[in-house]
């Protein structure tokens, strides 16, 4: 036990090493030392032991962390006191324990796959597809039905999936419809099992003796559907809406994926949006800023009337409350939409409309024109 070597330095990492840089260094150096490879080695074998030790302790995360805080004794109960700290390995290191991750890597060295790893023939979810859709600014702040075209797997209509042209399926009679062979090899005298894909079915469990042309025995084809998307109120730009089961087709009785749909926004000649809040500009007239008027403002829900107070600046900014964007999930709730007025200068005067400017400019004073009259006093006493 005095001799132990710290599991870290075993493996030849830092101890805040990564769970992919631990598997990688455990994968180098086993392959080195492996007693196939360097048979009656006794100081390999003696090194590949280490490195599995070393390996089941710092691949687990709850063995990691007791070795971490307890060393040896946290995870050994052999080893000081270290039974207190949840029994070590499970049996001892001598059989490994559960074999886990060790069992996948050595079945990659030697053709095959670890006990945990699925079969292919096992239900398998359908893969999503995407499809991208562009909005008018009103059909997406209001929601709408529409079709997108979608390229998607789908079972064959013509053999129903099966992928046989006469319904003739029979079950693999090499692995017996598992779609995959175990193995078992003696490794110092510890029986290894792996798992590798059935050359005679391909892993599928099934063979097909009359393929289907249609689909050349596969059971699938892809197809270009047009589908219905109902989009709702209040999406936005680069925001997607799922279409549950309307993906590709699942496998062995596996769900079907989604269709995501991504939505893009057209511009609006008029409005401009942040999140759920509409923006605008509404020009008015010289007259109508200096004496104030009721206006026209144009909103998502048609005109709206608004007076404008006399002595209106230009970039002022109005809002109207509740005329924005609905919130998605709840289309009662709405932003709001601001507008701002930009005052208009007029051009183009007539002689009279010239002279008559001039008339009510010689009336005007600081009190009709505060800010000018605050700036030129400012540069007055600048220069002063």
């Amino acid at each position: 036990m005095a001799d132990k070597r710290d599991y870290y330095e075993v493996l030849g990492v830092e101890k805040g090493a990564s769970a992919e840089e631990i598997k990688k260094a455990y994968r180098k150096s086993a392959m080195k030392y492996h007693p196939d490879r360097n048979p009656g080695n006794k100081e390999a074998e003696e090194k590949f032991k280490e490195l599995g030790e070393a390996y089941e302790v710092l691949s687990d995360d709850d063995k990691r962390a007791r070795y971490d805080q307890f060393g040896f004794a946290g995870v050994d109960p052999n080893y000081g006191g270290g039974a207190g700290y949840g029994g070590g390995f499970g049996g001892g290191f001598g059989g490994f324990g559960d074999f886990g991750d060790l069992g996948d890597i050595f079945g990659s060295f030697f053709g095959g796959g670890g006990r945990g790893r699925s079969t292919q023939n096992a239900p398998r979810r359908g893969e999503n597809v995407g499809a991208r859709l562009d909005l008018t600014f009103e059909e997406a702040a209001f929601g709408c039905e529409k079709e997108v075209s979608a390229q998607r797997i789908e079972n064959c209509s013509e053999c129903n999936g099966s992928g046989s042209a006469d319904g003739a399926v029979e079950t693999c009679p090499q692995c017996r419809g598992s779609g995959q062979i175990r193995t078992v090899q003696n490794i110092m005298g510890m029986q290894m099992q792996s798992q590798t894909t059935c050359p005679s079915c391909s892993g599928r469990g099934k063979i097909v003796k009359n393929p289907c042309t249609t689909c050349r025995g596969k059971g699938k084809v892809r197809r270009t559907q047009r589908i219905k998307v109902k989009i709702p109120a209040g999406v936005d730009e680069g925001q997607s809406v799922r279409m549950r089961g309307e993906g590709c087709v699942g496998s062995n009785g596996g769900p079907n994926g989604d269709l995501l749909v991504e939505i893009g926004i057209r511009r609006h000649p008029i409005f401009q949006r942040r999140n759920m809040d509409v923006f605008c500009e509404v020009p008015i007239t010289f007259t109508q800023a200096a004496l104030g008027a009721q206006i026209e403002v144009p909103t998502l829900d048609g005109k709206q009337a608004f007076d404008i107070p006399e002595g209106t600046q230009t970039g002022r900014q109005f809002s109207i409350g509740g005329k924005g964007i609905p919130q998605v999930g709840n289309p009662k709730r709405r932003g709001n939409h601001y507008f701002t007025v930009v005052v208009e200068t007029p051009t183009r005067l007539t002689r009279e409309q010239k002279e008559l400017l001039r008339q009510l400019d010689d009336t005007l004073d600081g009190k009709s024109s505060p800010k000018r009259k605050k700036f030129f006093d400012t540069l007055k006493d600048f220069f002063d």
